[in-house]
């Protein structure tokens, strides 16, 4: 009866004591989860203003944003020099390369502060999110992409209201000339989806992905490497340089993501600026 029980409880205790071994090696190893996003509050806890760590990277890049500007054109030079050569270099391009480029010399200037401040905006509080110490964008989370797809969704709708008014402006954008009359049936919520709900929906969307992916990938190689580093088995030390590898192959991408998606941000906010001043045109 002993051996019995013995034999039967054996397998019982080698499955407890693999399921130990298991979270044991893994005890350490912190997956990303939403807490990176949501984390504890640390300041006005249960207040309006209640500040949490993604709330203070934000506070903070925007402080370094606008540091960097003062500095950069507080003393402008003839012949530029120092950071206000970076910043004129910057704004140059998002002039020529974005604003005028899409909305013309005229209308590029006017919306150049507006469309300036979006990729401006847009650019520092991405970077934050490979800095050491601060390891995320504020970008990751929905709040500032929903802030700034709708300014850029009230500006374009604002310019094709105040050119064409109210009913011709919708009229033109969801209503596609020269195609039978029963396809409007078709064509029009199609048309109205993709210009007053698509489009904000995905400038927000766009944004919040891609660094919310470049979060959790750089945070997966770099707990790997640690991991391998100081807590694995031995044998399974070999992979840490694989994943050290990765995790600065990744950092380095991410910087062409953080330049891209403000490119891209304020390149379509052009577009869509650009399309209600030619709504007509359809």
């Amino acid at each position: 009866m002993s051996d019995r029980t013995a034999d039967t409880r054996e397998p019982a205790a080698r499955t407890r004591e693999r399921t130990l071994s298991v979270t044991t090696l893994a005890a350490e190893f912190h997956a990303p989860s939403l807490t990176d996003f949501f984390p504890p509050a640390l300041l006005f806890e249960g207040t309006p203003f209640e500040l949490d760590r993604l709330m203070l990277v934000r506070l903070l890049m925007t402080a370094v944003l606008v540091a960097f500007l003062l500095v950069a054109f507080r003393n402008p030079r003839l012949v530029p020099r120092g950071l206000q050569n970076i910043g004129e270099t910057a704004v140059v391009f998002v002039k020529e390369q974005i604003a005028e480029e899409v909305l013309g010399k005229e209308s590029g200037r006017k919306f150049l502060p507006l469309i300036a401040t979006i990729f401006f905006t847009v650019l520092f509080l991405n970077f934050s999110g490979i800095i050491p110490g601060l390891n995320i964008s504020s970008n990751a989370r929905i709040g500032m992409p929903i802030v700034l797809a709708a300014i850029a969704y009230i500006t374009f709708n604002y310019v094709g209201i105040k050119k064409y008014g109210f009913l011709k402006y919708m009229r033109s954008s969801i209503v596609v000339p020269n195609v039978p009359p029963a396809l409007h049936l078709l064509l029009i919520p199609i048309e109205f989806v993709s210009t007053f709900i698509l489009r904000p929906f995905t400038l927000t969307v766009r944004l919040m992905a891609n660094m919310l992916a470049g979060h959790i990938m750089l945070v997966l190689f770099f707990s790997a490497t640690w991991y391998f580093l100081f807590d694995a088995t031995s044998w399974m030390k070999v992979f840490s340089p694989f994943s050290l590898l990765a995790g600065i192959g990744f950092t380095l991408f991410e910087l062409l993501v953080v330049f891209l998606q403000a490119y891209v941000f304020a390149l379509l906010t052009a577009v869509y600026i650009s399309l209600a001043q030619h709504a007509d045109s359809h």
